[in-house]
């Protein structure tokens, strides 16, 4: 086989590991596009007690830039976008850079053994067995990076106990649920005050899932400005604007909420806080805005959902989406 011909299969080889990579990072569109982003005031770096929704708890925020819990609505939009844009998940990066590194490895191997640049990737077990090998330990090491940061995240003590109920009928008192915090020096600091929900404000929630999902599809920027805190509307800006540069639209429609319980609320200050554990169904597909056609996602498939949603709301205010955690 020629040099070139060598050459030609590393470069595909490259293309098609990167692709593979990429894969689980864009298979989820919807509000948050299947990622953790957001806040939880004094807790954001604390796993939200799990309920029966979710009884295998969240995961960490993957795009976060908690502010004062004194004052979580006095950034602006543009502060938002930009801890967005600063928060984003460096994780695919890494990933293509060991690619890259394996690549180079194998040629360098190939040039000390002196069968070529390129000649390392044709000493193994030829371009299909390389892939499934590059599949499999990608897919080993995002299972070890899942392991170890549910094993790294701290519990909340005696919080979490759930609702057993559909949707958000009859809350039970929240303060019984709260418990002691396990959200180390800086909840200490704060000194968070467990509260009481009430059935009006469970009601809210589930007209914000609805609104908020809505207004996404929509790309209604005024009505998620609205109803978000301007660290989540700059995520969202941000997936919309990501939207548009590829041409796509993202659609939701037919939000349900199936079941929710409540794993904490509390209050910062001048501040209430509710993490919620949701699972709700939708219909959600990616479409091009050019021809309208279907390019991700089936437009007629109902899916469940499993999200952690917590609102925040000023006293005398309404409540906001300050933080979405996907279900572990």
């Amino acid at each position: 086989m020629s040099l070139i011909s060598l050459a030609r299969r590393g470069r595909a080889v490259a293309l098609v590991a990167g692709a593979l990579l990429l894969v689980p990072l864009v298979a989820e569109a919807r509000p948050g596009g299947g990622r953790s982003s957001g806040s939880r005031g004094s807790f954001t770096n604390s796993a939200p007690p799990s309920t029966n929704t979710t009884p295998g708890g969240a995961q960490t925020f993957q795009r976060t830039a908690p502010s004062s819990p004194a004052s979580p609505s006095m950034a602006g939009p543009s502060a938002g976008a930009a801890a967005a844009q600063a928060a984003r998940p460096s994780f695919a990066r890494n990933m293509m850079m060991g690619i890259g590194a394996g690549l180079l490895g194998a040629g360098l191997f190939g040039l000390l053994s002196g069968s070529g640049f390129f000649g390392g990737l044709a000493s193994l077990a030829g371009m299909l067995g390389f892939l499934l090998q590059i599949a499999l330990i990608a897919g080993i090491i995002m299972l070890a990076i899942r392991f170890f940061r549910r094993r790294s995240e701290p519990q909340l003590a005696g919080a979490g106990a759930p609702y057993a109920r559909q949707g958000y009928d009859a809350p039970q008192p929240a303060a019984a649920r709260m418990g002691g915090f396990g959200g180390g020096a800086a909840a200490a600091a704060v000194q968070p005050q467990p509260i009481e929900l009430a059935g009006e404000d469970f009601n809210s929630f589930e007209r914000l899932l609805g609104e908020i999902n809505t207004a996404y599809s929509n790309e209604d920027e005024a009505g998620l400005r609205q109803r978000t805190t301007p660290e989540m509307f700059g995520y969202f800006d941000e997936d919309l604007t990501e939207n548009v540069r590829r041409g796509v639209a993202d659609r939701v429609s037919d939000v349900k909420l199936l079941q929710g319980d409540l794993s904490q609320a509390w209050r910062e200050g001048d501040t209430d806080y509710a993490t919620v554990a949701m699972r709700f169904s939708l219909i959600n597909a990616l479409y091009d805005r050019k021809n309208g056609q279907v390019v991700e996602g089936n437009p007629t498939q109902v899916q469940e959902v499993k999200e952690y949603w917590t609102f925040l709301r000023e006293r005398g205010g309404a409540w906001k989406l300050s933080g979405i955690q996907q279900a572990a």
